[in-house]
């Protein structure tokens, strides 16, 4: 009787294994790219990094940022964007608004916020600013603080 008590307690917790070991599992790790100019360009990013680590997003723990940059060339942006695109990020963060039309060309189906751009409309990222199109993953928001005073586009 012991000999089939002992087998019982033995498969019964062989049979809890896998429901043990899929609970364990870590959460699936976010991927973000940024696609910059120039690599000096990383320093003005800090603030985006810091507000992703506010939100629980850590680079090498919860989120994989994957940095991509022109080299200071802007046929290597091209590149950059493309290489970008290929690792499927989430979403795509484009640091300026000379580059933010190419990754708009490299991609339709990731996300982008476009950081810093001068004018959406004149550089072909939204058709208007009060109604950018359906298609279009990014509406437009323009604002520029002074010390001063706060104006938005």
């Amino acid at each position: 009787m012991r000999r089939r008590d002992f087998i019982k307690a033995v498969a019964g917790s062989a049979a809890s294994w896998p429901l043990a070991a899929r609970a364990q599992q870590p959460k699936r790790m976010r991927r973000i790219g940024v696609l910059l100019f120039a690599r000096p360009d990383r320093a003005i990013i800090s603030p985006l990094i810091q507000q992703l680590e506010t939100l629980g997003y850590i680079d090498g723990k919860t989120a994989a940022i994957e940095y991509r940059d022109g080299n200071g060339m802007p046929e290597y942006v091209v590149q950059a964007a493309d290489e970008l695109v290929r690792l499927s990020p989430e979403v795509i963060f484009a640091f300026g608004g000379d580059i933010a039309p190419i990754i708009k060309r490299a991609t339709t189906t990731i996300p982008i916020v476009v950081v810093v751009s001068n004018d959406p409309v004149a550089s072909g990222l939204v058709p208007s600013r009060p109604a950018p199109a359906e298609t279009s993953p990014a509406s437009p928001r323009c604002t520029t603080r002074w010390p001063e005073s706060r104006s938005s586009c």
